[in-house]
């Protein structure tokens, strides 16, 4: 159902930033996902990429809004059985997969933050991040819109913040560097990459479309998601450039930046940033799954509780800690996301362009009209 309430805001900003949240994790936020994909093909070729990635992630959200409007599916489980009828369990056990290797991901870059910043050992900090999680996804749909809403204002404001600070400091590098002549290859590449194991995030979000109230909101919302989620990551990018390519090979980049800036307020300012990142990250991809189990039990007339929330979310966030202390983070990123990248294309982006689309140019009845899928 539909919840009320349906500000401009949560009609068009909301799903975007919601999209912001899921993708910008632990290696977006610390700059390693962006050394990973985009720096192998230099400054230039890299925000290439990054604009290319930017575009797609910004046409399949729309189309995704536009189909999940269309047929009242603000559920990922919902959504795979009105696309793919009775194969939809397949991407359930892609995503199942996606989940716990992200969820790995980013509890090993929260207890990296943990070593840096308080000397901490791994483990407490991924720990903080697992409690913070749980702690939010057992309220329900408000609490992590709440979330969404609020840390993106202050991402935003400390990106602004460290774009100023370090070209201030190291600007005339970031000009020498992207004027000096670097292999651009792989760009396309690199960018149809990231969007490909990201844009998993457009499905993750549909709690969040539910203030929806046509498919002209869903559009909308669904191509001002590309550039809301990017942006950061475009700043972000051209500062690193200032050390390119030798902070390629960081585990962290974004500490490598914020020591050589030398602002040891800034840099617990833009840890707590990265923090509260990962957190609302890790909120939305479990939400997810806590908002799958809710209309499982609401098709039998029974509400999914608050503590069955934080059970579901404790059970989930339990099964990522042994593969975020006993791998790191680089090797996470390399070795499983690539393969994801190919699976979601296979069984949600390649349907959804298809099918999707298809069933959307053919279809003139309202949504309210439309035969529902089973729950």
């Amino acid at each position: 159902m539909r919840a009320g309430g349906s500000t401009w805001f949560r009609r068009f900003l909301l799903p975007g930033f919601a999209f912001k949240a899921v993708v910008i994790g632990g290696g977006y936020a610390t700059g390693r996902e962006l050394a990973e994909f985009f720096l192998p093909a230099g400054p230039v070729g890299g925000v290439l990429g990054m604009l290319l990635a930017m575009l797609v992630w910004s046409g399949v959200c729309a189309a995704t809004f536009a189909f999940a409007q269309a047929t009242s599916a603000y559920d990922y489980r919902r959504f795979f059985r009105e696309l793919l009828g009775p194969a939809w369990f397949v991407y359930e056990i892609a995503y199942l997969a996606f989940l716990v290797l992200v969820l790995a991901v980013f509890g090993a870059a929260a207890g990296a933050i943990g070593v840096a910043m308080l000397g901490w050992p791994p483990l407490a900090g991924t720990l903080c991040l697992m409690a913070g999680v749980a702690g939010v996804v057992a309220f329900g749909n408000d609490s992590v819109e709440r979330l969404f809403k609020w840390v993106t204002f202050f991402l935003y404001a400390v990106y602004a913040a460290f774009v100023v600070l370090a070209l201030t400091r190291f600007g005339d590098r970031v000009v020498e560097n992207f004027s000096t002549p670097a292999a651009s290859d792989g760009w396309a590449t690199g960018g149809l990459t990231y969007a490909g194991y990201n844009i998993v995030g457009a499905v993750i979000v549909l709690p969040a479309l539910r203030h929806l109230t046509s498919r002209r909101d869903a559009v909308i919302a669904g191509l001002a998601a590309g550039p809301l989620a990017m942006l950061p990551a475009i700043l972000f990018f051209v500062c690193m450039i200032a050390f390119y390519p030798a902070i390629g090979s960081e585990t962290l980049p974004s500490d490598f930046l914020l020591q050589r800036l030398n602002l040891p307020w800034f840099h617990a300012l833009f840890q707590l940033m990265i923090f509260l990142a990962l957190l609302e990250s890790g909120c939305g991809i479990v939400h997810a799954i806590n908002e799958r189990v809710a209309s499982s039990f609401a098709a039998h007339g029974r509400t999914l509780a608050t503590p069955a929330r934080l059970g579901v979310a404790s059970a989930l966030l339990a099964g990522s800690i042994f593969l975020a202390d006993r791998y790191g983070m680089v090797a996470l990123i390399a070795s499983g996301y690539r393969g994801l990248a190919l699976t979601f294309l296979l069984v949600y982006v390649l349907p959804l362009l298809s099918l999707g689309l298809w069933r959307l140019t053919l279809s003139a009845r309202p949504a309210q009209s439309r035969p529902s899928a089973n729950s």
